[in-house]
């Protein structure tokens, strides 16, 4: 049995985490802010994580073999983590991003080491508390979080970069809609000049995947995507099926970045996940799972 503490995990991929850890026999203690209750079976400490002394009030003398992280988003969250939780875990997994990789334009998949986060420039001085700005820089807030928990670590830590997530009902995203939308109405959909594919996974292999580096003991960042990137195309012919019915033939326009649909992609940083597979996860291939997660996200049978 191992003592894991959840922090975030209340929806989507964070509630089918909790639930593998509390099958396997884990002592699983979710913290947030109070908003929702932990699932059936886990215990709930409140706190606000990005207030420190809030946070190691809630923790007290409690101590984890592990704690995921979901929600950890900014430099200055990072900071606090890494204060609060030095000699209180034995290993710490933060949840991150493909969007670390925003910058890249590779023809081929890139690997961890194209990022060092060794080498990433923390700047706290940034307005991170407000939510525009965050949710602005979403990529460079994962950048430089995880820089902070690679700057000499208090303690080891894996960075798990994941891949773009589709599938299961509570999809809150809406993205899917957004196509579905569009299909119906006979709309274009945006995309840039020059689309790229990109690296996608399920949302109950993430599930799986995080679950089974709770049970690992490497350390840094790490790649998670199912095999097989997709292009917009793949998920609007996707989208288009799922609707089932007569529509018209889907047209695209391609226009500037910043205006463009969702998963559309104006550079190339698709994942490679040799290490991850090399450590002894298998993920699979997108087309094994692609029309049933779209087909539930939009719920239809």
């Amino acid at each position: 049995m191992h003592e894991v503490l959840v922090i975030g995990g209340n929806r989507y991929f964070g509630k089918r985490l909790i639930a593998r850890l509390l099958a396997a026999g884990d002592r699983v203690t979710v913290l947030n802010r109070g908003s929702a209750p932990p699932p059936p079976g886990a215990l709930q400490l409140i706190a606000d994580r990005d207030d420190e002394a809030s946070l190691t009030a809630a923790l007290g003398g409690r101590t984890f073999d592990v704690v995921v992280d979901q929600v950890c988003y900014t430099p200055r969250q990072a900071a606090i983590a890494r204060r609060v939780f030095a000699g209180r875990t034995a290993r710490y997994v933060m949840t991150s991003t493909v969007e670390v990789y925003e910058y890249e334009d590779s023809a081929g998949l890139v690997g961890e080491d194209v990022l060092d986060p060794a080498t990433v420039v923390v700047t706290p001085q940034l307005p991170w508390q407000e939510p525009e700005f965050v949710a602005e820089h979403y990529g460079e807030g994962k950048r430089q979080a995880e820089a902070v928990f690679a700057a000499a670590p208090v303690f080891p830590y894996v960075a798990v970069r994941v891949a773009h997530v589709l599938g299961g009902a509570d999809d809150f995203t809406g993205r899917l809609a957004h196509y579905a939308d569009r299909i119906r109405g006979g709309e274009p959909v945006a995309v840039p000049a020059t689309n790229h594919p990109a690296t996608y996974i399920d949302v109950e292999e993430i599930a799986e995947f995080l679950f089974w580096v709770t049970r690992q003991d490497f350390t840094g960042p790490v790649n998670a995507a199912s095999h097989g990137p997709l292009s917009t195309e793949d998920i609007v012919a996707a989208v288009a099926a799922a609707l089932g019915g007569e529509h018209r033939p889907v047209r695209y326009q391609p226009v500037e970045v910043g205006a463009v649909s969702p998963f559309s992609f104006a550079r190339s940083y698709g994942m490679d996940t040799t290490r991850a597979e090399s450590l002894g996860f298998t993920f699979s291939h997108t087309e094994s799972w692609l029309p049933r997660a779209v087909a539930e996200t939009m719920g239809v049978n």
